[in-house]
């Protein structure tokens, strides 16, 4: 099993900038298998979308409505990824989910609790 644990939700005005952190942990064998990990969103009466992701080599995944503005990235010796969200926007708030893949799956197999991100105009 992986726990993953997000931290770095609050409240800023538009145009501010926040930075998400997860941290992985669980058994290594659990964690070597992760391929992909990522950042999902759910506002209010909305379902829950893809804003970015990165694989275990890096690559980057962005969801149109954050390119430019979101950045992630990871720290592999701290099983880390990390949201750099910029020019926030009111329509970013939501509840931020982290996500993790095990290799030859479809979908997310790990999720965390979940940061609210709160943007004021």
């Amino acid at each position: 099993q992986v726990q993953l644990v997000e931290s770095g939700g609050g409240s800023v005005q538009a145009g501010g900038s926040l930075r998400l952190s997860c941290v992985a942990s669980g058994s290594i064998f659990s964690i070597n298998v992760i391929s992909l990990m990522g950042w999902y969103r759910q506002a209010p009466g909305k379902q829950r979308e893809l804003v970015a992701t990165i694989t275990s080599g890096g690559s980057t995944n962005y969801a149109e409505s954050v390119k430019g503005r979101f950045t992630i990235s990871r720290d592999n010796a701290k099983n880390a990824i990390y949201l750099q969200a910029s020019s926030l926007k009111p329509e970013d708030t939501a509840v931020y989910y982290c996500s993790a893949k095990r290799s030859g799956s479809s979908y997310p197999n790990y999720w965390g609790q979940g940061t609210q991100v709160t943007v004021s105009s």
